[in-house]
């Protein structure tokens, strides 16, 4: 396994990411003690910068465990709302709780199910964000494709899969994650990069 960036960076980034929101705090613990994924304060940072320069009215998210991520979206949006999605309601009624005590509950929509089936439901999205099953990733944004708003932002977790990206290997996790990297950059219709923060951050601005 490579690591993507040194642990110093990280903990010296994670130094200056000083946080108050006592919500984020609370979730964060969450995520430790239950041994939960989450994307984590330094990408949550700069999920919050995005949203603040793309100003979307939609977000749908592609997993969004208890809502992480989601809390990030939620607090730099000055419009519309995020759609979160989790296999597990009892994921998504943690989330409620915190949108509730965070005053953030309308700008929210929680749905349990196949994420990829209830995004179908939405057209119009500005920014998707994926961070579901990573063999479903080339899947999901196939099928997503005409949902996308004009000039869409796609941010996608993972993408470099803790370095298993450099193996030659028939998992699927890993397969997954490389056939989708590979896509987004041969794609005319996105231009596409990868942020080496954290386990890899695919930005991709859909330019048609």
């Amino acid at each position: 396994m490579v690591k993507i960036t040194d642990p110093t960076i990280d903990e010296y980034l994670m130094s200056l990411s000083k946080e108050d929101d006592k919500q984020l705090l609370e979730m964060e613990e969450f995520a430790r003690e239950k041994h939960f994924p989450i994307v984590d304060r330094l990408v949550g940072r700069l999920l919050f910068i995005l949203t603040k320069l793309k100003n979307p009215k939609l977000i749908v998210e592609l997993g969004s465990g208890f809502g992480y991520s989601a809390y990030w979206f939620a607090k730099a949006l000055s419009q519309g709302k995020v759609v979160l999605t989790d296999y597990e309601e009892k994921n998504l009624q943690v989330a409620r709780k915190t949108f509730k005590r965070a005053g953030l509950l309308d700008k929210i929509e929680l749905r349990a199910g196949d994420a990829r089936e209830i995004a179908k439901e939405y057209s119009g999205i500005d920014i998707l964000f994926i961070d579901i099953e990573k063999y479903q990733y080339l899947e999901a944004i196939k099928i997503l494709l005409p949902n996308l708003n004009r000039h869409a932002l796609i941010i996608a977790d993972n993408s470099l899969w803790y370095g298993r990206v450099l193996e030659d290997t028939a998992d699927k996790e890993t397969a997954g994650i490389k056939k989708f990297n590979e896509f987004m950059f041969a794609n005319k219709d996105f231009f596409t990069t990868i942020i080496p923060l954290r386990d890899g951050v695919l930005l991709s601005y859909k330019v048609t």
